[in-house]
């Protein structure tokens, strides 16, 4: 196992919520139906080592516990309150709850924002009671909170046992699944669990802090339908991944989860696909199914990182090697390229009708020793060309399958395959035909810290997180955020005057912020009157030129028919600007129109967009793709939160489906992808730099192999400064 390092900067205070020495239980029952019975079994069963305070002003005992009138006739000050009564009690007893010192109070109940109006009143009331006595609140509409190895089991879940797993999870039903996933699994353990409910008060941001610190947590884990502050987990995010794990479930990824989303938790739920990009940017390892999300906490938590994506794949069938292949690749590994040297150690060993090239096939040189895949482990291992091993057929069923007397022999090689765990620093991923039935040999490889799975596909998503997280780890190392530039003072003022004329950036304006700090914009001269028809001709001679309205009321100007193209002397510009103004005054007759911009015609090339949006919760994010009609046909784009490193950057240009366009398809010259680089990093920089951009669109940037032409550019303006601590909406 890898050891974890690194540190986070700011302790979390939910360490003595979450691990108090002392709980009130609010509403405590000794009725079976209650919630308020239901905590105090869990605590008396898991033998919670503080103290409790039942809370109920008409028992003297619950469960033989002694019990109290209220809150403020408890002796002492616990930690921590669960609050079982209803929603319209609890802005009083939080109050009480901070007159008694209590720092943190659980809230069950719902029927607070989640519901609107009057709900939406009484979360306001118990959130300024909070403040007003310094209680943290989980919840609302929260399922609860256990931390294991505090034995503090609100739940009182059955046979979930202690473990290196954390889960912050807006689904209740979402941990019971997990908690019985892994009580089949019968190795995964649990640290601790917090369902966040309406985020009224700490958020996931805060539970990751938490988890990150936290010295039994290995990997967090999270289901999420919204963000409330997703520009603050981002950053939360960086610092916990660089020491371990995170592994993030979103749902919401259609247009019915959505609004499921919205319906269950009061979450409004953002672009599913820039929400995953900004996740994994921060390192987050993000899962596409729910099936997943234990194997892939599992076995994230066990091996922490491989090195890369380079993986070397042993099997005793031909068939399952191919599928593993597959996926693979589908998955972005790739087969490891073994060195001669390390077939050679492999044909050593190995019938000669087995296959050393990566998938290595046995081809039934293990039927009778099974211990041979653990030799075979060790040699490619130990090539550098390998960042992680695949074993996948029937290791731990061959005394099933052929011979009981093959049982001792699995055994040793079960015991080889823990050495050379402990012996090298890359990831042993085991996938086994016979693991549902769990044989002596992979329950000892399990328990020792070796995940085994019953899929390929579960294995490979494993795989993929091991190198993705490795990968990120390097590269993030490597290439460090971009520095911020000052603002300039006459571009400041350019915003401001637009502010103050109720408009956005004109498109000459626009693309003068772009030219003053270095991206590459074609010259243009704006025209006012037909008067300055010729200052046109005379500077750009006989040079194609385009004409377009320059109107602060007109935004899509090809709609309005303010655009004319391939334009070649003064009488076709004359004729130009006539049309234009004519159809500019049909389509808006109240347009307001200062002029045309007149500027040279681009070379033809591939057409991307590049584009900012300052989202509600994730704040400022860069957009790329292909530009023109193809980015609303094939959404195929790319977002990165600003500020980017290059290694952002360049992953954007990667990632889409449609680099190969880039790179040159049908004979066509790749484009200059450095310079699409350089063009992502500027842009990233200048909205880091001017907040009062909220949104820029350069559509379309047409990209060859010698450079790039901003053909088109808007830049919406604020209208107003937007408090960001006051957003409640979430992604």
């Amino acid at each position: 196992m890898n050891p974890i390092e690194g540190h986070l900067p700011v302790r979390s205070p939910l360490h003595a919520i979450l691990a108090p020495t002392g709980i009130a239980v609010v509403g405590a029952s000794s009725d079976p139906t209650k919630r308020g019975y239901k905590a105090m079994v869990g605590l008396i069963k898991d033998g919670f080592r503080g103290d409790i305070y039942p809370v109920n002003p008409k028992a003297d005992m619950i469960l033989g516990i002694k019990a109290w009138p209220s809150i403020a006739a408890i002796p002492g000050s616990p930690e921590l309150a669960l609050i079982c009564t209803p929603a319209a009690s609890v802005p009083g007893l939080i109050a009480e709850c901070g007159r008694r010192g209590i720092k943190g109070a659980v809230i069950l109940a719902s029927g607070f924002a989640e519901i609107g109006g009057e709900g939406a009143e009484l979360e306001r009331e118990m959130m300024a009671k909070a403040e007003a006595h310094g209680v943290r609140i989980i919840g609302p509409n929260t399922s609860g909170v256990f931390n294991l190895h505090h034995r503090l089991n609100l739940l009182a879940l059955d046979n979930v046992k202690p473990g290196d797993v954390g889960i912050v999870s807006q689904s209740g039903n979402m941990l019971l699944s997990l908690a019985l996933e892994a009580q089949y699994n019968g190795q995964v353990g649990f640290s601790t669990y917090v369902g966040p409910g309406n985020q009224s008060d700490i958020g996931f941001d805060d539970y990751l802090r938490y988890l990150g610190e936290d010295e039994h947590t290995r990997v967090a884990t999270l289901y999420v339908e919204g963000f409330r502050d997703g520009r603050k987990f981002l950053e939360v995010a960086r610092d916990v991944t660089a020491m371990k794990p995170v592994v993030v479930y979103k749902s919401g990824s259609t247009e019915a989860g959505q609004k499921a989303a919205s319906s269950h938790t009061g979450a409004l739920a953002g672009s599913y696909a820039m929400t995953v990009d900004l996740l994994r940017q921060a390192g987050v390892s993000v899962v596409q199914h729910s099936d997943e999300i234990l194997p892939v906490a599992e076995g994230l938590g066990l091996l922490q990182k491989a090195r890369g994506k380079r993986v070397a794949v042993i099997s005793d069938g031909g068939g399952q090697a191919t599928i593993a292949s597959d996926r693979l690749a589908e998955a972005g590994l790739e087969l490891a390229e073994l060195s001669e040297e390390t077939r050679q150690k492999l044909r050593d060993v190995l019938f000669p009708q087995a296959s050393t090239v990566n998938p290595v096939d046995v081809a039934g040189s293990t039927d009778a020793n099974p211990s041979l895949l653990a030799t075979c482990m060790e040699i490619v291992a130990a090539d550098d060309n390998v960042d992680s091993v695949f074993l996948v057929g029937m290791f731990g069923g061959y005394s099933i399958r052929f011979a009981e007397s093959l049982l001792g022999d699995e055994m040793r090689g079960a015991e080889a395959m823990v050495d050379l765990s402990k012996a090298t620093d890359k990831p042993l991923v085991i996938y086994s035909l016979y693991t549902p039935i769990k044989p002596p040999a992979l329950r000892r490889l399990h328990e020792a810290g070796l995940p085994i799975y019953a899929s390929i596909e579960q294995a490979v998503r494993v795989l993929a997180a091991l190198g993705e997280r490795g990968e990120y780890l390097a590269l993030s190392r490597q290439h460090p955020r971009e520095s911020a530039i000052a603002p300039k003072p006459e571009l400041s003022d350019l915003f401001q005057r637009a502010r103050a004329e109720g408009r956005d950036l004109f498109e000459y304006e626009a693309k003068r912020l772009l030219r003053e700090h270095g991206i590459d914009v074609p010259q243009e001269l704006v025209v006012r009157s037909d008067a300055e028809l010729g200052e046109a001709t005379a500077t750009f001679g006989d040079t194609p030129l385009a004409m377009k309205v320059v109107s602060k009321d007109i935004l899509h100007k090809s709609d309005a028919g303010g655009v004319k193209l391939n334009l070649v002397g003064e009488a076709a510009l004359r004729r130009a600007r006539e049309e234009i103004l004519a159809a500019c005054r049909a389509y808006d007759a109240r347009a307001e129109i200062e002029g045309v911009l007149v500027t040279p015609m681009a070379r033809k090339g591939t057409e991307v967009i590049v584009g900012v949006i300052r989202d509600p919760i994730f704040g400022p994010v860069l957009m790329f793709g292909l530009g023109g009609i193809f980015v609303e046909i094939l959404e195929d784009v790319a977002f990165r939160a600003i500020p980017l490193s290059r290694h952002d950057a360049r992953s954007m240009v990667e990632q889409i489906k449609a680099r190969r366009i880039l790179e040159g398809a049908r004979g066509e010259p790749a484009v200059d992808k450095e310079a699409l680089v350089e063009l992502l990093l500027t842009v990233s920089r200048i909205a880091d730099a001017y907040p009062e951009l909220s949104e820029l669109d350069l559509n379309p940037v047409i990209v060859n192999a010698d450079g790039y032409a901003v053909v088109d550019a808007r830049v919406i303006v604020e209208r107003e400064s937007v408090n960001e601590n006051a957003k409640e909406s979430v992604a």
